[in-house]
């Protein structure tokens, strides 16, 4: 049961003016929180709520969304406040209303996207953990981007997986062992990812310019986003002409890292729905040690 009283008290306490509920619907905010809109008449905000051990993801989700406003061209909803009251945890986010995108705020996110990813830190990572989905994600830091993804994202799936999938992680071995074949010469600079982007954490304001949303925040090899946007249905071709001719792909992107990137969100599907994920996730591995 939310305490809306103790999250209106937040609200108020946060931005420094009363606030009181006199609307409340919910919306929709995936399969992991329960997502609501309220509003008091003059301002409207977005809250997801979850079990008060979730507080620290909610608060790992508001510093990557202050993070990812360090761009300009894109849209990032600024997190307002995130507390517990009894057995919720709450995050309260500014309310952005989406409206359909056009070609135009599509190829204006892709150019938003090389902008974000033109923001760069020393080292592959970020300054605290955070959450892929519902699962944790590992962010310690790496100066070397193989041994990043390595130990940060493809061994920490399959070890999660294999007690359940035997198989997944016996071939996941095989591919962690030429890893550093696949990845050779590869040396990424350490761009600042949205980290989970795929169709539905990205939209369009009124205004047409472009937002994203429910990151999963990093540094690192700034093709994993991209490779996520080809993988769950893919963006449209504006996005797409404007990214790679803003920032083109390095060779070995498609036929090499693109799958090996996409991997990690295949296993981590397969944590969290099941078999299917896992023989996908097997057939690319099995197509990637194919190319060593």
């Amino acid at each position: 049961m939310n305490d809306w009283p103790a999250i209106e008290q937040a609200i108020a306490a946060a931005t420094g003016r009363p606030f009181s509920i006199t609307e409340h619907r919910a919306a929709f905010g995936g399969d992991i929180n329960d997502a609501h809109v309220i509003a008091d008449g003059e301002r409207r905000f977005f809250v997801k709520t979850n079990t008060a051990d979730q507080r620290a993801m909610f608060e790992a989700e508001a510093a990557g969304l202050a993070e990812l406003r360090q761009a300009t061209l894109l849209r990032v909803p600024a997190p307002v406040v995130v507390d517990a009251a009894g057995d919720t945890a709450f995050i309260v986010l500014e309310y952005i209303e989406l409206a359909r995108p056009t070609r135009e705020s599509m190829a204006r996110l892709g150019d938003g996207l090389a902008e974000l990813h033109g923001i760069v830190a020393a080292r592959h990572g970020w300054d605290r953990d955070n959450t892929l989905g519902p699962n944790p994600q590992h962010n310690t830091r790496h100066a070397d981007w193989t041994e990043f993804w390595r130990e940060n994202r493809l061994a920490v799936m399959l070890d999660a997986l294999a007690p359940d999938y035997p198989d997944v992680a016996r071939d996941g071995d095989r591919l962690l062992a030429v890893l550093p074949d696949l990845l050779a010469g590869h040396r990424p600079e350490a761009s600042l990812l949205h980290g989970d982007l795929w169709g539905g954490n990205a939209g369009t304001d009124a205004d047409g310019r472009p937002v994203i949303y429910d990151p999963a925040v990093y540094y690192g090899d700034r093709e994993t986003d991209l490779a996520l946007t080809e993988l769950f249905g893919g963006f449209a071709p504006d996005f797409y002409q404007a990214y790679w001719g803003a920032w083109p792909a390095s060779p070995g992107y498609r036929e090499i890292r693109r799958p090996l990137y996409q991997l990690h969100h295949l296993l981590n599907h397969a944590r969290l729905f099941g078999g299917g994920y896992a023989a996908q996730s097997r057939r690319v591995m099995g197509q990637l040690i194919a190319h060593v």
